[in-house]
C-alpha cells in the first residue's frame, strides 16, 4: 500500500503553507463532522520533534488534538488514549509499531478510550499479552471509530473493537492470531461496523472477520486463507444482526480448519434482527469438499442474490432463503475465467463466459430499505473504487469492463499517390456473446419459504 494522500482541499486550493495543509487535510478526513475544539493543537512526534515517543505525545494530548507521525519504527512505544476527537496520521510515510514484548495495560499496543478516534497510514505488528489478548488497536471507545490505511499482522489479535459506530477501511490484516482459535485478524462488537475494501487473510486458527455489532456492513473486501492460511470462518456473525455482506471475495484455503466460509448465527440471536444479506459475492472454496459456503441460523430470513460459489461444498443450509441469479461450479478448473486464481484473482476477463456476464439482477433493498445494490469494487490490493454501471449486473464481486481500444492509425501518405482506406475490423462486444460452455448452470429464483 501506497502512502495516504490528503483527502481533501480547501474550496480555493492549498495558498496556505505547508504544516496548515497538513492540518487542514487531516482534521477534514474524518467520515463524520466533527468539530475541532477551540484549543485544538498540532503535535509532532519522530527523532528529530519534541515528542520523540508516542507514549510521551499521548501523556501530553488534549481533545481535539491532531498527532503527525514521522515514517519509521517505534519499538516498544505503546500508549493509551483517552481524549476526545483525536486524530492521529502519518503523512508522509507509514509509521510502525513493533511491540517487542511491550503491551498496554497488558492489552496490546495501542488502548483506545476516548471519544471519536481516527488513524491513518499506520502498522501494528507483534502484540501479545497474557491470555492471547494482545491486539495492535483495542478499543473501549465512544462515539465514532476510524481505521484507514493502516497494516495489522503477526499479532495475537489485529483489532479488537467496541465502540458506537467503527469504520475499517483499506486496510491489510495479515496471520493475526495466537493460535488458540479464539483471537482473530477482526473482532468487533457494538452497534454498528462498517469493514470495506480492506485485505483481510492468512488468519492464525481464528476468523478473519468476526463481528457481534447489531448492524455491519461487510463491503467489497478480500477475505482470504490463500495457500497457508489455518484460519476459521471467513465472516462469523455469532450473535444474528443485520448483517449486509456485498462484493466480497471470501475464499477458504486447504489449511482451513473449518468447513464453511460464512457463518450466520453460530451462538446466538441475542441481536434482535435476525436478516442477512449476500449480494453480488464470489465465493471460493480451496477447503474441504464436503462442507458449506454459508451456514445460517433456523428462522433468519436471508437474501442471496447474484453470487458466483466457485469449488465444491454445498451452497448454503438453514434460514429462510429468497434466492436468485447465483451460479454455482463445482469444479476448480477456472471456467469462469478468472484472471489467475493460482494468484487469488478472481477478477473477470474477456473470456468469462455469459452465465456470468449480464446475467445479475437489481437485489432491491433490505428489509429496513438499505439499497442492496453493490456500490463499490475491491481493488489490488488494499483499495476500493466505485462499482462500473455496464448495464445489468455481472454475477460476483467484479464488475467485467473492456479495455478501452486504441483509435486505429492513419496510413502514411505519399505526395501524388493515392492510398485506399480500408474499413477498421469491427470490434468484438465486450458483453454480447454468448458463450458454449456447458458445466456452468445458473439456477433461477425458487420460491422462498417467507419472501423479506
Amino acid at each position: 500500500m501506497g502512502v495516504s494522500k490528503p483527502p481533501y482541499r480547501t474550496p480555493g486550493g492549498w495558498a496556505v503553507s505547508p504544516i496548515t495543509r497538513i492540518i487542514s487535510a487531516a482534521l477534514l478526513f474524518l467520515p463524520v463532522a466533527i468539530p475541532p475544539a477551540a484549543h485544538a493543537r498540532t503535535l509532532r512526534v519522530g527523532p528529530d520533534r519534541n515528542y520523540k515517543h508516542i507514549r510521551d505525545a499521548a501523556a501530553m494530548a488534549a481533545d481535539g488534538d491532531v498527532i503527525l507521525l514521522d515514517a519509521g519504527n517505534y519499538t516498544a512505544d505503546v500508549a493509551t488514549w483517552t481524549q476526545n476527537d483525536l486524530v492521529l496520521w502519518a503523512p508522509e510515510g507509514r509509521a510502525r509499531f513493533v511491540a517487542q514484548g511491550a503491551a498496554e495495560d497488558g492489552q496490546g499496543i495501542w488502548v483506545v478510550e476516548g471519544r471519536n478516534f481516527t488513524a491513518e497510514n499506520i502498522e501494528f505488528t507483534g502484540a501479545k499479552a497474557p491470555g492471547h489478548g494482545g491486539a495492535g488497536v483495542r478499543l473501549h471507545a465512544k462515539g465514532n471509530v476510524t481505521l484507514r490505511h493502516c497494516y495489522f499482522h503477526d499479532n495475537e489479535n489485529g483489532v479488537v473493537s467496541d465502540a458506537d459506530e467503527i469504520l475499517i477501511e483499506k486496510c491489510t490484516f495479515d496471520h493475526n492470531g495466537a493460535g488458540d482459535g479464539h483471537s482473530h485478524n477482526i473482532y468487533v462488537w457494538g452497534p454498528k461496523v462498517t469493514v470495506q475494501s480492506c485485505y483481510i487473510h492468512r488468519a492464525v486458527a481464528g476468523q478473519n472477520l468476526k463481528t457481534r455489532c447489531r448492524t455491519s456492513y461487510i463491503l467489497a473486501n478480500r477475505i482470504m486463507d490463500e495457500g497457508d492460511g489455518t484460519g476459521s470462518y471467513g465472516i462469523d456473525v455469532p450473535d444474528c444482526g443485520r448483517a449486509y455482506v456485498i462484493g466480497n471475495v471470501i475464499e477458504q484455503g486447504p489449511e482451513s480448519r473449518s468447513y464453511l466460509l460464512v457463518s450466520y448465527g453460530a451462538e446466538s440471536d441475542k441481536n434482535r434482527e435476525r436478516e442477512l444479506y449476500m449480494v453480488n459475492n464470489t465465493l471460493v472454496n480451496d477447503g474441504r469438499p464436503d462442507g458449506f459456503f454459508i451456514k445460517i441460523r433456523k428462522g433468519t430470513d436471508a437474501r442471496i442474490t447474484n453470487n458466483i460459489f466457485y469449488g465444491p461444498g454445498t451452497t448454503w443450509v438453514g434460514g429462510n432463503v429468497q434466492d436468485g441469479h447465483n451460479l454455482v461450479i463445482p469444479a476448480l478448473d477456472n471456467e469462469p475465467r478468472f484472471a489467475n486464481p493460482r494468484a487469488y484473482d478472481f477478477r473477470l476477463t474477456a473470456d468469462s463466459p455469459h452465465a456470468i456476464v449480464d446475467r445479475g439482477v437489481s437485489p432491491g433493498v433490505s428489509a429496513s430499505g438499505y439499497d442492496l445494490t453493490p456500490k463499490l469494487e475491491y481493488v489490488y490490493d488494499a483499495d476500493g473504487k466505485p462499482r462500473p454501471v455496464m448495464g445489468p449486473l455481472d454475477l460476483g464481486a467484479f464488475e467485467y469492463v473492456a479495455p478501452p481500444v486504441a483509435p486505429p492509425t492513419p496510413p502514411a501518405t505519399v505526395p501524388g499517390k493515392v492510398v485506399a482506406k480500408r474499413s477498421p475490423a469491427k470490434e468484438r462486444p465486450a458483453k454480447s456473446s454468448p458463450s458454449t460452455r456447458k458445466k456452468a448452470k445458473t439456477y433461477p429464483a425458487r420460491s422462498p419459504k417467507r419472501t423479506i
